[in-house]
Parts: structure tokens; sequence; C-alpha cells
């Protein structure tokens, strides 16, 4: 008989938790992305639509601030999506074709078709959508709708697992000049091409500099939220005072130094619980919000217009200055509502690939950049999450090397927990602890 004995103390607790607390800041990021996400479609596509008659030059004031983010959002949401695609991107062709791929242009495809539906209804919301059956072709295949983000994860997947081979500067380097000739108005990019031409960089970034990215965060500081703010806010001065938009390489620069900005203060933020929390819980369930806020506020839209233009001055005055928070808030709460709505309806081929052995996020949510997580390998059987724990197994048939034992004592203490074969012999019990202490008995025969 063989006895295990580990003791609490070093040991972590479950591999989900340990990489819920890893990730808290990257999920603080992707919450704060979204919000920035539907506040510029809020604010491009209703707000500034809406014929506000008082006077002030609030309107155009947050046309302004919305821009400001612009090089900040979609960059930062693919670097984080970069970060942790490494595990999947070395996953064989098969594995990762189902279940990032497939999973992605799967998605794509569903939601374009139930945007192109209810958008149809509503002609004058200022979103392209497809008005022929070529066009929606067009969509699916070489010129990405609203929805580009999938549509971008899927190339972005496949184009990394291509190139996995070559050298990282060559590839890197590619994408840069990609971006740069792409955001320098050089490229042709109907509908929402250059999105998907500008951000490969960023998630290739993401991969490659994984170890660095994630260093970056874990030592983020106040001097240095400090420093990149300012940074990121005299890039954007300069931009606009010299009206470089346009510039080569003026608006990755610029996207870089947001994204280093975004990174400092997400870890920072993820510190302070209250907001930080909500921020989390909320970039953990991106997914419904970004495929359901569009179309939702699309409808909204169409009840609002005339009202909110048909104010009174008194009643403008109240409502142009908090109207933009006020929808943004509505629509990320009805998404999510919608969201556990069709999830109750059991319609969760909304939301994944059918087949898709994943199980939704906690509390039902459903993150947008969850497939693409870094997580651990997935536990043997031979053990799970606890404190303390005493193993017992039947001794087989052949001596238990001592390296095997060695390996299962370093299991328990190393950084990232990872499967390991374990000899066939009858079934067993086994936790990983909080261990500070490992004890192992062998008793004789």
């Amino acid at each position: 008989m063989t006895t295990v004995r580990i003791h609490a103390g070093n040991a972590r607790t479950a591999p989900g938790d340990a990489s819920r607390q890893r990730a808290q800041w990257a999920d603080v990021a992707k919450g704060a992305c979204i919000i920035l996400v539907v506040l510029w479609h809020v604010i491009v596509k209703d707000y500034l639509q809406i014929s506000w008659h008082v006077g002030s030059p609030v309107p155009s004031a947050w046309g302004t601030l919305g821009e400001q983010f612009l090089p900040l959002r979609m960059p930062l949401f693919f670097t984080i999506s970069g970060v942790f695609a490494a595990n999947a991107v070395n996953r064989p062709w098969r594995v990762l074709g189902r279940t990032r791929i497939a999973k992605f242009l799967y998605l794509y495809a569903v939601w374009l078709l139930i945007h192109t539906a209810i958008l149809g209804a509503v002609p004058d919301f200022p979103t392209a959508h497809a008005g022929s059956v070529l066009g929606l072709v067009e969509q699916l295949t070489i010129t990405p709708s609203n929805l580009w983000y999938l549509y971008a994860l899927a190339l972005y997947f496949a184009c990394a697992k291509a190139v996995r081979r070559a050298p990282r500067p060559v590839i890197l380097a590619a994408a840069a000049a990609l971006s740069v000739i792409t955001a320098a108005g050089l490229l042709a990019t109907p509908g929402d091409r250059g999105g998907v031409f500008q951000n490969l960089v960023f998630f290739l970034g993401g991969l490659y500099f994984k170890t660095y990215v994630e260093r970056w965060a874990a030592t983020a500081t106040n001097r240095r939220l400090a420093l990149t703010f300012v940074v990121y806010a005299a890039s954007l001065t300069v931009m606009a005072l010299a009206g470089a938009q346009r510039w080569v390489g003026a608006w990755p620069v610029v996207s870089i130094a947001a994204v280093a900005f975004g990174l400092t203060a997400a870890e920072r933020v993820s510190r302070w619980r209250p907001v930080g929390g909500a921020l989390a819980a909320l970039g953990r369930r991106t997914l419904p919000i970004y495929v359901i806020h569009m179309p939702l506020l699309a409808l909204l839209h169409r009840f609002l217009v005339g009202p909110m233009s048909g104010l009174g001055g008194g009643g403008q005055a109240l409502a142009v200055v908090g109207y933009p928070i006020l929808l943004t808030a509505v629509v990320i709460g009805l998404s999510l509502a919608i969201h556990r709505g069709l999830l109750a309806a059991r319609t969760t081929w909304l939301f994944e690939l059918p087949g898709s052995q994943r199980r939704p996020a906690a509390g039902g949510g459903a993150n947008l950049s969850a497939p693409l997580a870094d997580a651990p390998a997935p536990l043997s059987r031979t053990y799970c999450a606890a404190r303390r724990t005493v193993v017992r197994r039947a001794r087989p048939s052949a001596p238990w090397p001592s390296a095997t034992a060695r390996s299962m004592i370093d299991l328990a203490a190393a950084s990232t927990p990872t499967s390991m074969p374990w000899p066939e012999a009858p079934a067993m019990t086994c936790r990983i602890p909080d261990a500070a202490e490992t004890i192992v008995e062998r008793s004789p025969g």
C-alpha cells in the first residue's frame, strides 16, 4: 500500500479559480472594452442622429470623446485575445479548426443572419446591412459586417497556426506593415475590412509577447499608470492638432501607447474591488453583449429618435449630458437579460458551436475571449482541489518508480497544474491541497 499525504499550505485552489485570479486584469480590460464598444455605437448610431436644439456643444463633445477611445478598445481587445491564444495555436489543426476557427465562423454566420433580418426592419439605422443575397454572401466572405471581431478571430487563429514555424520578427513586421498601410488609407477597406487588417498585429503581438504583456500588467504601478496616460493623451493631442490620423504609422503608434495604458489601468482597477469586480464580471460575459447589442440598439433607436428630437428645450437640456451613459447601461443590461432568456429557452446553439462540450461561464455568462484562454491542461482524474487529503492506492503489480512519486509531489507545488499519467489500478480519490508540506510515506509490501 502506498500513502501520499499532502498537508495544507502550498498547493493551490481549483485551476478554474486560479485561472480567474491570474486573469482578473484581463477580464477587467475586456469589461471596459465592451462598454466602450457599446458606448461608441450609442453615440454615433443613435445619440448624434437626434436633432438636438439646445444650443450646446455637448453632443459634439460626446462625439469627440468617443473618438479618443478608438485606438484603445479594439487593439486592447485583440492583444488580450492573443495573450490567451497560445495553447490553442499549438494544438493540432483538427482541434484548432473545431474549437476556434469553425466556432467563430459559425457564430459570425448565425448572428449575421439575425442582424440582417432585424436591421432590415430599421432601414434608417446607420449601420450597413445586406440588402440582397449577393450582399449577404459578400459579408459572409470578404467584407465583414459590424460583427467583424468574430470573423477576424477565426482568420487570426488560422493565420497564427499557419505561420507558427516562420520567423516571428518577419511575421510581426508583415502584420505591422498591413496595419500601417490600412490606417494610412492606402488600401481599400470596404465594410469593416479595415478593422481586420489593422488589428492582426495586436493579436500576434499578444501571442508572441505573452510573457512580457503579463509581466507588464503584473508589475503595474500608479506611477506607470500616470505616465502611460500622459503618453497616450499627448499622442492623441499631437495627432489631432497635426491632422495626422492618416499619416503613415501614426495610428498604430498611438494604438500601442493606448494598449500600454489600457493594460496598466486594467491591473490597477482590478485591485479596486467594487469597480474591478463589476468590470471583471462583465468581461466574462462579452459575447452576448457583442452580438446582441447592435440589433437591440437599432430597435431602441427606432422608438427613441423621434420623441427625443421632439422634446422641448428643457427636456433636451436634461437629457443631452447623460443620455449616452444611460442608454449604454440599458443596452448592456437588456443584452444580458436577453442572453439569459435565450439560454433558458435552450437556444445555446446561438452562442456555441453545436456539439461543443464547453460549458457556459459561471452565472450563465459567455466570454468573447474565453475560448481563447491559455488555460491549464485538464486535470487528471487522479487529483482534484482541496486543502488536505490522504491518498491510498493499491500497489500495482510492478514497483512504483520513485521518479513517478517525485513527479506527483512536484505536481502539487507546480505553478501551473498539468495532467500526468498514473499506472492503471483500482479507483482512488485524490485532491490538490493548499500545502506547505508534502510527506510521502511508503509502507512495505
